[in-house]
């Protein structure tokens, strides 16, 4: 599958050239040419004789990019001078920064702030460690704690390779949340080190957000953090994107007419986003559910089960199926992906049943062609921004913290995932609602306020408040 040109490798070349000559309108016919688009040109400067653009464009890749910068360098008169590239140019020094909330402009401030006025807050927090939460930043902080070895598409690359994601996700809770985050990037992947590592740094945080860590590791340090801490621990990876499938899910159903317990699931992907999506449909109501991996269907009869898939195979796929993933799709209501390119074809597709819903997750090649699928099935949804119905778990991830610090929750529930579900499909109105539009924009205005609402009030009616 041919992606497109994306910002994502987006450029800007500087070129000189005569200022009298006829190569500028030669500039986007180069670009065009060799598949690139333009998507600005400006003139840096100008003189008698000689002229400086800048040239920016959309390529498709880094190997595109430099194709591209070759095309413009061969018209005729024209000097490439320098390239820019605009994502590493907006990483510069990083993305996020600390700012102080408090203004320090004399001396009766700088005491309030600092010392002396300081130590009579520390000592009401000594006396009483839950004051910590109203009189700190714990009130609406969040570490994001990777150890770099699931890192988006691009697997162990370590934890200083993992920072520019981290701090994206720091900027992402601060501009749909007002949540200030944290990267912490852990130079460990010890699961005894990094729960312990959690463990001692949690008290100046209102929460966890465990991000690309590898399965199995990560569900053990889930777990035992869990146990651990009084603030919530969430593994995005997980169960972000199990709330957003749930909530997508929930619409495309609407879609075609039928209701969550009574379709037949057909799962790709038995990993820590398979697995949470798993566990959270069947929360939510889902009976009928085969799990397949590389190695065919999860069923109670295969040998050398670890600990996840042995509960796979205990809760899901109650008929006994051994046979491989296409088998488990022919006759399928739903297909969900979160495994492998190309693991389908529209074959596959067709021997679903009337009223299909397929979401390929995989990225950012999908585990069926998008344009085939749509051939075949009656709602598509993928993890792709160049199609509609896109799973992202910025959908959902700033909105469920900002419901668990304004609670002051000490834990995060399955309870409160079905629910911000629930608020996330509600977003989709009834005249919005169609076979293109299940799951609203990342940009939508009331979208994290109405996932942070439903996540908040389960979490006070736990406590009973």
């Amino acid at each position: 599958m041919a992606s497109l040109p994306s910002v994502s490798y987006s450029i800007t070349v500087r070129l000189e050239l005569d200022a009298g000559g006829s190569a500028v309108g030669s500039l986007t016919n180069a670009v065009e040419h060799v598949g690139g688009l333009v998507t600005a040109l400006d003139v840096a400067a100008a003189g008698h004789e000689r002229i400086r653009i800048d040239v920016t464009c959309a390529a498709r890749d880094t190997d595109h990019a430099q194709t591209i910068i070759d095309a413009l360098g061969s018209v005729e008169g024209v000097t490439v001078h320098k390239v820019s590239d605009r994502t590493f140019l907006m990483h510069l020094g990083g993305k996020i920064e600390m700012s102080s909330k408090v203004p320090l402009r004399n001396r009766d401030e700088l005491s309030m702030a600092y010392t002396p006025g300081v130590a009579r807050v520390s000592q009401a927090i000594a006396k009483n460690k839950d004051d910590a939460r109203r009189l700190t930043i714990k009130r609406n902080s969040v570490a994001v704690v990777t150890d770099g070895s699931a890192v988006l598409g691009l697997g162990n690359i370590g934890p200083e390779a993992a920072m520019p994601v981290m701090e994206g996700k720091a900027a992402l809770f601060k501009r749909f949340a007002d949540i200030d985050a944290w990267p912490i990037a852990l130079d460990t992947q010890d699961v005894d080190e990094i729960v312990r590592t959690v463990q001692v740094i949690a008290p100046g945080f209102g929460g966890i957000n465990l991000e690309d860590i590898s399965a199995p590791r990560c569900f053990e340090v889930e777990a035992r953090l869990r146990k651990l801490l009084d603030v919530p621990v969430f593994h995005d990876d997980q169960h972000g994107t199990a709330i957003v499938v749930l909530a997508a899910l929930r619409n495309a159903l609407r879609v075609v007419g039928k209701e969550l317990g009574a379709v037949r699931i057909a799962m790709s992907g038995a990993g820590a986003a398979g697995t949470a999506i798993l566990k959270l449909l069947m929360h939510a109501g889902a009976k009928d559910v085969i799990v397949c991996d590389v190695h065919g269907a999860v069923h109670a009869g295969r040998e050398e089960l670890g600990d996840n898939l042995a509960w796979i195979a205990e809760h899901t796929n109650p008929e006994g199926y051994s046979g491989d993933l296409r088998g488990a799709v022919a006759g399928a209501d739903v297909f969900i992906g979160v495994s492998a390119p190309n693991v389908l074809g529209g074959e596959d597709i067709a021997e679903m049943n009337e009223g299909s819903i397929l979401f390929a997750l995989a990225n950012p090649d999908p585990e069926v062609d998008p344009e085939i699928a749509h051939l075949h099935a009656d709602v598509v949804a993928t993890g792709r921004s160049d199609y509609p119905n896109q799973i992202n778990n910025v959908l959902v991830f700033p909105g469920v913290f900002r419901g668990l610090l304004d609670a002051q929750s000490h834990e995060v529930t399955s309870d409160m995932m079905v629910a911000a579900a629930e608020a996330l499909a509600d977003v989709v109105t009834e005249d919005e609602l169609g076979p293109n539009y299940i799951i609203p924009s990342v940009f939508h205005s009331d979208l994290s306020a109405h996932v942070a609402t439903a996540v908040r009030e389960v979490a006070q009616r736990g406590r009973g408040v």
